[in-house]
């Protein structure tokens, strides 16, 4: 399958399962020396390959890319090996990180997977500025991060991964949230 269509397919499924809703979150791949990104604005519902928008690391993104297009740039800038990037706004991940600090799952898979998520606290009214160098400097060595209050961002060698990361997270944190929930922890 084009790697187009997968990057379509996977944004979809984050609308389906619950990780993004109908016009959040955005997904790039790398195609060789392009890099194929989501829309501003995107609906997962209706979006379309010819939608997605092409960009080059080392420019500017093209005008009605994601307001995310300059830090899925820097992600690859920074990541030779990345050939994907989600940003997904899982609501348990998001939850269980509102305090800021670093996310240690209690699951197996998640400690197999991930034994501590970071969490970057960046100022919202900042957020636009300074969210690209911080987030690629956070997964140039970790598959995954937390913005504080914002969402998760996976980067990997293939969209399938990215994609197993997002949700093996969140899964993770429901675990979490429900085991504190029935006093666990």
């Amino acid at each position: 399958m084009d790697l187009r269509a997968q990057l379509v397919q996977y944004y979809r499924w984050l609308r389906q399962y619950g990780l993004n809703d109908a016009h959040s979150g955005n997904i790039s791949v790398r195609e060789q020396d392009k890099i194929w990104i989501t829309p501003t604005g995107a609906c997962a519902d209706t979006l379309q390959i010819a939608d997605l928008i092409a960009c080059q690391i080392g420019q500017s993104p093209p005008q009605g890319t994601s307001l995310d297009a300059p830090l899925h740039l820097a992600v690859y800038a920074n990541n030779p090996q990345a050939v994907a990037v989600i940003h997904s706004h899982g609501p348990y991940s998001v939850a269980v990180t509102l305090n800021g600090q670093p996310f240690k799952p209690i699951d197996f898979e998640g400690q197999l997977y991930f034994p501590v998520v970071s969490v970057i606290n960046i100022d919202y009214d900042r957020y636009v500025q300074t969210s690209p160098a911080l987030v690629a400097e956070q997964l140039s060595h970790d598959p995954i991060t937390v913005v504080k209050g914002h969402g998760v961002y996976a980067q990997a060698e293939s969209l399938n991964l990215a994609y197993k990361w997002t949700c093996s997270l969140e899964l993770s944190a429901k675990t979490f949230f429900i085991a504190g929930q029935l006093h666990h922890l």
